[in-house]
Parts: structure tokens; C-alpha cells; sequence
């Protein structure tokens, strides 16, 4: 079983940065093909942001704006997301989540294998 565990969440005003990181488990990380942040705002579903493959091919959301930038280093086993400009709308809990082989599908949670607990982020205008 991967363990994913996310950092970086926060309180933020509008128009800060942050940047969320994940880090999975060594044990069972050849396991994983893809790496993706989600997230989930109050009262909405939880939707993909971005994901990353072993090579380092990224994939964005279409709702997501030039803000975001995730990275992965799979030496150290990390996922990054760094968004800029954060806006009240960007608030909610950001998830880490894997799936095993290419990010094909990463944005339908049907395909996603592990999931870590999140990290909430709180964007105040």
C-alpha cells in the first residue's frame, strides 16, 4: 500500500503562493506511474488540478489557469504544486493522489489508486 502524505496547506490572502508537496511512501512507489493533485472546494465534487508522469509530462485541468505548476522528482519520491495569485475560489482541501502506470485517465477519480489525506488551503480576499 502507498502512503501518500501532502504539506504546504495554509491560510493565505489573495494574490499570495503557496506551494503544496507530497511525498509517497518508498516502500511501494514503483507502483506508481502518476502523481496528481485534486481538490475539493465546500459543497463541490472533487475535481483533477494537475498530474505528472515518471517522465515528467505534465497535464492540466482546463479550469486551471497558468497559476499552477506541478512537478515531481522521483528520486525523492515528491509531487509539488506551486500556485501563484491564489484567489478565494482556489480554496478547498488539495489532495496527492497516484495511479499506476501513464496519467491517462488521471482526472477521473475511477482511476485513481491512492489517495492521501489532503491538505486544506484557505484563501481570504
Amino acid at each position: 500500500q502507498v502512503q501518500l502524505v501532502e504539506s504546504g496547506g495554509g491560510s493565505v490572502q489573495a494574490g499570495g503562493s503557496l506551494r503544496l508537496s507530497c511525498v509517497a511512501s518508498n516502500d511501494y512507489s514503483h507502483q506508481i506511474g502518476c502523481m496528481a493533485w485534486w481538490r475539493q472546494a465546500p459543497g463541490k465534487e472533487r475535481e483533477g488540478v494537475a498530474a505528472v508522469d515518471r517522465t515528467g509530462a505534465r497535464e492540466y485541468a482546463d479550469s486551471v489557469e497558468d497559476r499552477f505548476t506541478v512537478s515531481r522528482d522521483n528520486a525523492k519520491n515528491t509531487l509539488d504544486l506551486q500556485i501563484n495569485s491564489l484567489k478565494p475560489e482556489d480554496s478547498g482541501t488539495y489532495y496527492c493522489a497516484a495511479k499506476s502506470w501513464a496519467c491517462n485517465g488521471w482526472s477521473d477519480s475511477s482511476y485513481i489508486r491512492f489517495w492521501g489525506q489532503g491538505t486544506q488551503v484557505t484563501v481570504s480576499s
